[in-house]
């Protein structure tokens, strides 16, 4: 059983590649190994849950207990000739995941190809691209309870899943560890979706208009290449800002500003979610470089990055302008859709 560990550099366990450090770190490879740490675990005021570190940004040393969560397996539950249900631990890499699934055809992931991070983020976040969200495909979480080290289970419907946003984010932040997920995904029949960015394009393009599981993959995989800094190459926590989503009144109003302002509908209500890479381009902010050190990604707005040596609060403080400079001219406010500590 691993043990805890004290004063651990956390550089190679965060995409945004900032030198930190933990007072305390554990590494976590199964269910029974949380459950025996739990008393320890809980016994510290400040705790982290860490998995694949691409959603958060340290502006400082963590002055508590890191877990790293290792929790594998991918196991097949329940399946007909139509579908299959897949429970998946919580601390295997998304994408390698996605892999797992484009390569035998199954349908429900294969808008999500290339997202970083670890399955046990994807619930919490409600991670979304292109037009589909976990939540579209999630049948089922698993998790133990930090007071008790119950195991809980959450269907679709507890999750209460919102944009970027669910019960593990807000009622139930820090209350509870998430060992697994389990999805449904389609064998036959698939219900596609290349109707949001240039996925159509590209698989006209590139695959003669052959819409198929691994062609919509190969074409998610091509566009976030194009746009998106490899975090290996240049620091990154990817997507730095949530979509905005405002009242169809604001959009009329904007839009008669703005007449190239870029909308997508939110299903289910009249509200308008519209670009936040859109609205930071149109400020001035992209590809913008402070002292050859950090700033914004020359290919998308979004993305904030480290070239090398820069600190979580000057990146912080980037964001925090970048916040002001949009609300002033659209009176937008965008949010940070990563985690900052």
């Amino acid at each position: 059983m691993n043990e805890i560990q004290k004063n651990i550099s956390l550089q190679e366990y965060n995409t945004m590649n900032l030198a930190v450090f933990c007072s305390k770190y554990l590494e976590i490879e199964n269910e029974n190994e949380f459950i025996n740490h739990l008393e320890s675990i809980t016994n510290n005021e400040d705790i982290l849950f860490l998995g694949g570190g691409s959603n958060i940004l340290f502006t400082k040393d963590f002055e508590g207990l890191v877990v790293k969560n290792n929790i594998k397996g991918k196991d097949t539950i329940r399946e007909t000739d139509e579908w299959v249900e897949l429970k998946v631990g919580s601390g295997e890499v998304w994408h390698d995941l996605v892999m797992y699934c484009v390569r035998r055809n199954w349908g429900g992931l294969e808008n999500l190809s290339l997202i970083p991070g670890t399955v046990g983020a994807a619930p919490i976040q409600n991670i979304g691209a292109y037009g589909v969200e976990v939540k579209d495909v999630l049948t089922q979480v698993e998790a133990i309870e930090m007071e008790t080290g119950k195991k809980l289970l959450f269907d679709n419907k507890a999750c209460d899943f919102g944009y970027r946003d669910s019960v593990f984010k807000r009622e139930l932040k820090g209350k509870v560890f998430i060992t697994s997920i389990t999805l449904r995904l389609t064998k036959t029949n698939h219900n596609t979706n290349i109707n949001y960015g240039a996925i159509q394009k590209v698989i006209q393009l590139d695959y003669n208009n052959v819409i198929s599981i691994e062609n919509i993959s190969n074409a998610v995989i091509s566009i976030r290449q194009s746009k998106l800094p490899d975090p290996r190459q240049i620091g990154n926590c990817g997507s730095f800002f949530k979509n905005p989503i405002i009242s169809a009144s604001l959009f009329e109003s904007l839009k008669n500003d703005f007449p190239t302002l870029p909308s997508y509908p939110v299903i289910g209500n009249s509200s308008i979610k519209i670009p936040a890479g859109w609205l930071i381009e149109q400020c001035g902010w992209k590809g913008k470089t402070i002292d050859k050190r950090y700033g914004v990604h020359q290919q998308q707005a979004l993305v904030l990055v480290n070239y090398g040596k820069s600190t979580g609060s000057e990146i912080k403080t980037l964001a925090m302008d970048i916040q002001k400079s949009v609300f002033d001219k659209f009176k937008v406010e965008i949010i940070p859709e990563v985690n900052i500590i």
